[in-house]
């Protein structure tokens, strides 16, 4: 059991103001894997005070500081790798060896190793005429993160307002929250200044709603529900705060005619059923050309029935649980309104996969001759559920693509790139990956519509946490 009831503020492990434990499950038991507290409004002033009396040194200190400090992050973190792969595994069930170590414990290092590259060569200053544009760090920062690739976010969220300048206090989801309290020891060991980096636990209401609408926080950026982003928005209007929202997807997979449909469909579906088809970018809608609909069927059916779903510290898993208890009863829900609208089940279907009659399992499940208006080709159903679409043409992919209130991602596959490539622009998707291109952590991420605002990764991402102040008569002439 993982006792994790202290918070990090002002570079100390702190007890909370007012005692309130909550128990973390590991999805794949159903029993408790560790124990933290719940924050408070108290908790919150706290740590933005730290961060507010921090903002003044770490905002003045100069690249070289900053540049040795992620260093330092980054050679502790990959001595901490296993440690964090564990963590994560314990919190959210995702299979140790398939996905939290290659993928979920990896990808943070992917976040500070371009942060600091970023930082190396970024131009915060640069002149116009007469007035010199000068970049700033824009303040303290609330960082709200999610639980289905918890690290991830939370490192590409602090790697760069570190870079950048900028204290910070994290909110990491209460469902997933040991990562979080390993980063922020090797963030200790590291030497963060005091107050630069603060945690503190907690749910939405007790310390989300106090930390977004706090007065003393200059930036929010947020990772979750699309509801979630909505309340936040509110929260944060009166004090009129920037934001940064990466919220939900429904992203579109065209598989082109004349694409390798073997190879095509097959990664579709691995893709989507990855970290068991809770990510926001997963490709969760499958155009393709309705004359080859059976053909289709049987590649994906033949796909999903040989992921291999079970203990996640198993190494012949590829498949774990879902995170929690809750989410998989929304899953389960949406599974059965899926057959209830009348889709077609290629595979899967609800309860639980044959031999697991405990934690939160469900079967890898293909829905085929899906309609876009229905319910699981419109809402997110964040669980390894695939629809697959059929259209006419290519005018019609493309409407049915861009027929949704979300704009994450898209996915286009094809022989001919220069095709590819036509129908990629006119998707209105703040990310395309054309014939199974992996992300680049270089890359601008986030979306259009209802998927968010703001980008994170690379050097975009780095400029969410600055200002920009134009100083006038500074180069005369």
């Amino acid at each position: 059991m993982r006792d994790y009831r202290k918070f990090y503020i002002d570079g100390q492990w702190v007890a909370p103001a007012q005692p309130a434990e909550l128990q973390v499950i590991n999805p794949a038991t159903d029993e408790p894997a560790g124990v933290i507290s719940l924050g408070s409004a108290a908790d919150v002033d706290a740590a933005v005070a730290a961060a507010r009396r921090a903002f003044q040194g770490w905002s003045a200190s100069s690249r070289e500081e900053r540049i040795a400090v992620l260093e330092k992050i980054i050679a502790i973190y990959q001595n901490r790798m296993d440690d964090m792969a564990r963590a994560i595994t314990e919190e959210m069930g995702a299979p140790l060896d398939a996905v939290a170590r290659p993928l979920q414990a990896a990808l943070p290092l992917w976040h500070f190793s371009t942060a600091l590259d970023v930082l190396k060569n970024f131009a915060f200053e640069e002149s116009l005429g007469t007035t010199t544009v000068v970049r700033e760090p824009i303040g303290v920062c609330a960082l709200i993160t999610p639980w289905n690739w918890p690290a991830n976010q939370v490192a590409c969220k602090v790697a760069p307002a570190l870079a950048a300048g900028c204290t910070m206090v994290l909110k990491p989801s209460e469902v997933a929250p040991f990562d979080a309290h390993v980063l922020a020891e090797i963030l200790d060991e590291a030497g963060v200044p005091p107050g630069v980096f603060n945690l503190v636990d907690g749910d939405g209401p007790g310390v989300g709603a106090p930390l977004t609408a706090h007065p003393e926080v200059d930036f929010v950026s947020f990772t979750g529900s699309t509801r979630a982003g909505q309340l936040i928005s509110k929260a944060a209007a009166d004090t009129i705060k920037k934001l940064a929202l990466e919220l939900g997807g429904k992203s579109a997979n065209i598989i082109l005619d004349d694409a390798d449909f073997e190879a095509a469909i097959s990664e579709g579906v691995q893709t989507m059923m990855r970290n068991s088809g809770q990510s926001c970018n997963a490709p969760s809608r499958m155009l393709v050309p309705a004359a080859r609909l059976g053909e289709v069927e049987e590649i994906a059916r033949r796909t999903a029935d040989a992921i291999v779903v079970g203990d996640p510290l198993d190494p012949a898993t590829t498949m774990g649980p879902l995170a929690s208890r809750a989410h998989f009863d929304k899953v389960q829900g949406m599974i059965e309104t899926g057959l209830a609208e009348g889709a077609k089940l290629v595979c899967g279907g609800p309860g639980r996969p044959p031999g697991l009659d405990r934690g939160c399992y469900t079967r890898p499940t293909v829905f085929s001759q899906v309609d876009n208006q229905m319910t699981i080709a419109r809402e997110e159903i964040f669980g390894p559920v695939l629809c697959i679409i059929p259209y006419g043409d290519e005018e019609e992919a493309v409407r049915i693509a861009n027929d949704s209130p979300y704009g994450l991602s898209g996915y286009v596959t094809g022989g001919d790139l220069e095709r590819v490539r036509k129908v990629a622009r006119r998707l209105r998707t703040g990310n395309v990956h054309l014939n199974g291109a992996m992300p680049d952590p270089l890359a601008p991420f986030g979306g259009y519509k209802q998927s968010g605002v703001g980008r994170e990764w690379g050097q975009h991402g780095f400029e969410e946490f600055l200002e920009v102040k134009a100083v006038m008569g500074d180069n005369p002439q």
